[in-house]
C-alpha cells in the first residue's frame, strides 16, 4: 500500500494540495485526473521521491518496490535496449554491474568469490535467471522485435524509446507502479497489450495519469479527481465518474425528488453501468465496489465543463467534397501521390495513417491552406468549412492583445458581449478574457481556436488532432458536441474513445499510399485489421 498524510504542496503563487489524506491499495489501478495545471504530474512525482512535499509524507509499506515511467527519452543513449528494461529493478540490476565487475577480474580473491555466491544467491532469489526472459516478453509485446533488443538506445527511433522505457517501468513485478501518460507516443496493437497486460496485475498497486478516456475505462477500478485542492476518491472508471457526477449534481439540485427516490435512482443507475461491464477481472472487483455503493457515499466534482456547440448556418446539399488524384511533395519529400477519393454530406471521417505529416498535410490541402502540386480539391457549392490546424502558433504569436481584441475579427457580431458570450463558454470569464492571447498556454489557445470554429457557422469541420494539449473535461465536451454536429467531420487524432464515438467512417493511408476505405466504427476497423493480421 502506498499513502499519504496530511500532504501539502504549495508554491509562491499557486496551491496545489492541502491536507491531501489518500490510500492506494494492491491490486487497484487508479486514475488520476485534473484539470490542466492541477498538479496530476506534480502528485507523482510527489509520491515518487522527486519532489518533496510542502507539509506531510508519503508512506510507502516496508521492502514495497516502486517503479516510475520515466519521462526522459534520451536518459540512456549509450545503454543497450536490453539493459534498459533491466534498470527498472534497481537492485537485480546493481546486483548484475558488480557480478559481472567481479567475473571479469583478472586476480580473482577468495573474498571476490565468497562476494559472488551472495551476489548469486540474492540474483537467484529476485528471479534474475528469468529477467533477461521476462524484459524481452516486454518488449516484444509492446512491438519491438527480437533485433532491436541489443540496440543502443541511441540508434532508435523516438516511438521505440518510449516504449522501451514503458517496458523499464512494467519489469521485475514492481509492487507499485506510477505512469504519467503511459500511452503518449504508442499505436493502437501497443495500447491494446498494455491495458491487457495491466488488467492482468492482480497485487501491484497502479497509479496512471492519462487523458486517453478508454484506456482509463479499460483500466482503472477508481478514479482519483484532483478538485480544488483535495483529493477525491471514486470508485468505478472514467465514465462511471463522468456520468456519476452528472446525475448526483442533478439529484442534488432537484428539491422535489425524495431521498429515497434518489436512492432508487442511483441505485438503477449503477445497476445499468455494472451490467456494461467487460468480463475481466478489473471489471468484476469494480462491480463488487460499485453495487455497494450508497446515496451517501457519493461525492460531487466541482469541476467546469467548457460549452462547446457547432451550429451550421445552412445545411449543405448532395455534394459535400470531392478529391481527384491529388500529389504533394514538401521540401523534395513525396507525402502522398495520386490521393481520390469523395466525401459524402454527413460523413464523419477519421484519417488514419502511420505518418502524421501526412496527415497534416492531406488536412490542410483540403482546407485550402496549401494547394496540392497536381490534382483537384472540389467543395460543394452548398458548403462551407472551418478548420482547426495541429500548429496554432500563426494565430497567437504576434498577438500582443486580448481574447476579445482576438476572437473579434471572427466573429459575425462585433459587440463586445456576444464575442465575451463566447469565450465565457470556453471558461474564459471576467478577468480571463482580457488575458494576452500570445501567452495562453497550449490548452488555452486550443480553447480559443474552438471559440473561432464555433462562430463559423459551417456545415463542414476540419480538425488535425483536436484534442492535443486540452484537458479531459474540454475533451469531454469537444467530443459530445461533435456527435451532436449534424453536419459533416474530417479529422485525425489519436484519442480511441474520440474517434469512436465521433466517426462513422474510416480512411486510412498505407504506407505503400493504399487508401483502405471502409463505412464502420473504429473499434470494428481495428478488430478486423487484428483479424486480417491473425489469419
Amino acid at each position: 500500500m502506498i499513502s499519504t498524510s496530511n500532504l501539502s504542496m504549495r508554491f509562491p503563487d499557486k496551491k496545489l494540495f492541502e491536507d491531501v489524506n489518500i490510500k492506494f491499495t494492491p491490486g487497484n489501478c487508479y486514475g488520476l485526473i485534473g484539470a490542466n495545471g492541477a498538479g496530476k504530474s506534480t502528485f507523482v512525482k510527489i509520491l515518487s521521491g522527486v519532489i518533496t512535499p510542502t507539509e506531510g509524507e508519503v508512506i510507502l509499506d516496508k521492502n514495497k518496490r516502486m517503479a516510475v515511467l520515466s519521462q526522459n527519452h534520451f536518459a540512456f543513449e549509450d545503454s543497450k535496449v536490453m539493459d534498459v528494461v533491466l534498470m527498472g529493478h534497481k537492485r537485480l540490476w546493481d546486483i548484475i554491474v558488480e557480478k559481472n565487475a567481479i567475473y571479469a577480474k583478472e586476480d580473482f580473491t577468495e573474498e571476490d568469490g565468497m562476494r559472488a555466491a551472495d551476489l548469486e544467491g540474492e540474483f537467484a532469489e529476485l528471479n534474475g535467471w528469468d529477467a533477461e526472459s521476462e524484459a524481452a516478453t516486454l518488449l516484444t509485446g509492446l512491438g519491438i522485435k527480437a533485433d532491436l533488443h541489443d540496440s543502443f538506445m541511441r540508434d532508435l527511433e523516438e516511438p521505440i524509446k518510449v516504449k522501451v522505457l514503458l517496458a523499464q517501468a512494467l519489469f521485475g513485478h514492481p509492487d507499485v507502479l506510477l505512469l504519467d501518460e503511459p500511452t503518449n507516443g504508442l499505436d493502437i496493437k501497443a495500447v491494446a497489450w498494455l491495458e491487457n497486460f495491466l488488467m492482468g496485475l492482480d497485487d501491484t498497486t497502479v497509479i496512471v495519469v492519462s487523458h486517453d478516456r478508454h484506456f482509463l475505462n479499460k483500466v482503472c477500478t477508481h478514479i482519483a479527481d484532483i478538485d480544488y485542492g483535495k483529493i477525491k476518491m471514486f470508485v468505478g472508471n472514467y465514465d462511471f465518474w463522468y456520468e456519476s457526477s452528472q446525475l448526483m449534481l442533478s439529484l442534488i439540485s432537484n428539491k422535489n425528488k425524495k431521498l429515497e427516490q434518489k436512492r432508487q435512482e442511483l441505485q438503477e443507475f449503477i445497476a445499468r453501468f455494472s451490467a456494461n461491464a467487460a468480463k475481466s477481472k478489473q471489471a468484476t472487483s469494480r462491480k463488487k465496489q460499485l453495487e455497494k455503493l450508497q446515496l451517501e457515499d457519493m461525492q460531487v466534482s466541482n469541476r467546469k465543463y467548457p460549452f462547446i456547440e457547432f451550429k451550421p448556418d445552412r445545411e449543405a446539399g448532395n455534394n459535400m467534397l470531392k478529391v481527384e488524384n491529388i500529389s504533394k511533395t514538401v521540401n523534395g519529400v513525396e507525402i502522398f501521390k495520386d490521393l481520390s477519393f469523395t466525401i459524402n454530406t454527413g460523413d464523419k471521417v477519421v484519417i488514419i495513417s502511420d505518418n502524421d505529416i501526412l496527415k497534416t498535410t492531406l488536412l490542410s490541402v483540403l482546407a485550402g491552406d496549401i494547394e496540392p502540386d497536381t490534382g483537384s480539391v472540389t467543395w460543394g457549392v452548398t458548403v462551407t468549412h472551418a478548420y482547426m490546424p495541429k500548429d496554432n502558433s500563426a494565430f497567437f504569436d504576434n498577438a500582443d492583445y486580448d481574447l476579445v481584441e482576438w476572437l473579434r475579427p471572427y466573429s459575425p457580431d462585433q459587440h463586445d458581449s456576444f464575442v465575451r458570450g463566447f469565450l465565457g463558454r470556453m471558461l474564459f470569464t471576467g478577468e480571463e478574457s482580457l488575458k494576452k492571447a500570445k501567452v495562453l498556454s497550449g490548452g488555452e489557445k486550443v480553447r480559443c481556436m474552438l471559440s473561432r470554429m464555433m462562430m463559423s457557422g459551417a456545415n463542414a469541420l476540419l480538425f488535425d488532432n483536436p484534442t492535443d494539449h486540452l484537458d479531459l473535461e474540454s475533451i469531454t465536451s469537444l467530443n459530445k458536441a461533435l456527435i451532436k454536429f449534424p453536419g459533416t467531420i474530417v479529422f485525425a487524432g489519436h484519442d480511441h474513445e474520440f474517434i469512436q464515438t465521433v466517426a462513422n467512417r474510416i480512411i486510412e493511408i498505407l504506407p505503400d499510399g493504399t487508401i483502405v476505405d471502409k463505412l464502420m466504427s473504429y473499434d470494428d476497423y481495428i478488430q478486423m485489421k487484428i483479424d486480417q493480421d491473425n489469419n
